[in-house]
């Protein structure tokens, strides 16, 4: 049981951190913009979140510290995400491209400024992880559920599955999920009922930013004590997992937990003892999460239905 209780928790803190990004992925393009920048945005969130950790610690620490540091991931995920939306919606360029340049940008931008703000030129920002819950209180103590769920956790955990729970009640039981909906199938129809597509796209574009700005932060804080600009490849794992699940939050759910579990064999497999004997090379199951996105790609990939507009620049007065 301790062996099952130890894959469930690390898979836990490899899985939220997707589905927060691709549910952020989801109302992009749900909403008809593309947005491969999601590596870059996770980029920028972490950055600023864990700098503003590094640079308060001493005076503040435990959860509030955290709540601080996700607004401020939040935020700075938008921020950054306006740069493509202005791009893909207001100039209508090609959204891969501007994806791309934004994902070649966060990491260097976050050398850069981590080399000019801090002391002797390092690039590595390190915190003190002072986030970890050891047990929630009640819930940590119910027999097998608590181990599972409530034992070494991140408020993180509970906070994406509340994403994911308010993600789904949007998309389909509101309004704005219908219009944002109809922008990603339809923006001609839609613009002719009075709908704005362009400021939908925008709201799609900028609640992307802050999910794929949060999901930096919440990747970084469970599994390190620094950040060295990389989220290594989690926002491209996350755009498998937004294709994998059908741009449909429950099925975004179920590919984050698989992906998860493979990125928990690739990074813990030495604390599983049957693994461990088996005298594989580490190098082996590092690769295991990548090789399992083309192998799930490879056999869904014919079947997937993105949003129909989904990439196009919207232009009011074609039609």
């Amino acid at each position: 049981m301790d062996t099952i209780y130890f894959l469930v928790q690390q898979m836990m803190f490899f899985s939220i951190p997707l589905l927060i990004v691709a549910l952020g992925g989801m109302f992009s393009e749900r909403s008809g913009v593309v947005n491969i920048a999601l590596e870059g945005i996770m980029v920028a969130g972490a950055f600023t979140s864990i700098f503003f950790i590094s640079l308060v610690q001493d005076r503040m620490s435990g959860q509030l510290l955290l709540m601080l540091a996700i607004l401020i991931a939040v935020v700075s995920g938008m921020l950054f995400s306006l740069l493509h939306a202005y791009a893909a919606i207001n100039l209508r360029s090609d959204q891969t491209i501007s994806g791309t340049a934004l994902n070649m940008i966060a990491p260097a931008a976050a050398i850069y400024l981590a080399r000019m703000v801090q002391p002797n030129g390092v690039q590595q920002i390190e915190f003190n992880n002072t986030f970890r819950i050891a047990s929630v209180p009640v819930l940590g103590d119910i027999p097998v559920l608590g181990p599972l769920l409530f034992q070494n956790a991140y408020i993180t955990t509970y906070i994406g599955l509340a994403i994911f729970a308010v993600a789904a009640f949007v998309l389909y039981k509101t309004r704005f999920g219908l219009r944002l909906r109809a922008c990603g199938e339809h923006p001609q129809a839609a613009d002719s009922v009075g709908i704005n597509v362009y400021r939908m796209r925008y709201a799609g574009v900028l609640i992307s930013g802050a999910l794929a700005g949060l999901g930096g932060l919440v990747y970084v804080i469970p599994t390190s004590t620094n950040f060295n600009a990389t989220v290594s490849g989690y926002g491209f794992l996350a755009l498998a997992v937004l294709i994998f699940g059908q741009w449909k939050p429950l099925r975004i759910l179920i590919a984050a937990f698989f992906f998860g579990l493979m990125k928990t064999v690739a990074s813990a497999y030495s604390g599983i003892a049957v693994l461990k004997d088996l005298g594989i090379p580490s190098d082996v199951y590092k690769m295991i999460p990548f090789i399992a996105t083309l192998v799930v790609l490879a056999f869904t990939s014919k079947k997937s239905q993105a949003p129909r507009a989904s990439g196009v620049p919207y232009d009011k007065g074609a039609r």
